[in-house]
């Protein structure tokens, strides 16, 4: 009788622990939804980067994540083109390149202070640094309709030039650029 009961009472633990691994494994299942994306939306945007002909520039469409202010939103481009593409095309901005800081004044008019791996890291002669440029005025022109024209500065402090070839001193006009 003893050993019946015994018997019985493994029998009731086995199976509690069963249903208590089957109830986990399920739960583990379960994909957790992030706080931020029941109240967040999305931003479609184009990004521009070089052909692999090395003659021109071809759009990506992507999605990113909507952010309010105009530094986030600079930020999240020039990070994307820093990325590089997924599809077709060609990484034209130094790795490393980053937003420091933005502004925009009331005329269109933006300076756009880079990190100094934007000027440190250029490798390109003048093609290279005009597809460049390119890439960055485009994308920035095409998603921020309130740019018109475009001041580069690296870390502060005005440059004269990418690579040596154009010159950077004045603003770019953004539809200037193919």
């Amino acid at each position: 009788m003893r050993r019946l009961w015994i018997g019985g009472l493994l029998i009731a633990v086995l199976a509690w622990l069963v249903w208590m691994w089957a109830g986990q494994r399920g739960k583990a299942r379960e994909e957790p939804i992030a706080a931020d994306s029941l109240t967040v939306g999305v931003r479609a945007v184009r990004l521009y980067f070089g052909a692999a002909s090395g003659d021109s520039l071809v759009s990506e469409p992507r999605e990113l994540v909507e952010v309010s202010g105009l530094h986030e939103r600079v930020a999240a481009l020039v990070g994307e083109l820093d990325r590089g593409p997924r599809g077709r095309g060609v990484a034209l901005l130094p790795a490393g390149t980053s937003v420091l800081h933005v502004y925009l004044d009331d005329r269109g008019l933006m300076t756009l202070d880079l990190s100094g791996a934007f000027r440190q890291g250029f490798r390109g002669g003048s093609t290279g640094e005009a597809w460049a440029l390119a890439s960055l005025a485009r994308t920035l022109g095409a998603n921020l309709p309130e740019v018109k024209r475009l001041q580069i500065v690296c870390a502060g402090r005005p440059i004269a030039s990418l690579g040596g070839h154009l010159p950077l001193d004045q603003p770019l006009d953004v539809s200037d650029w193919p």
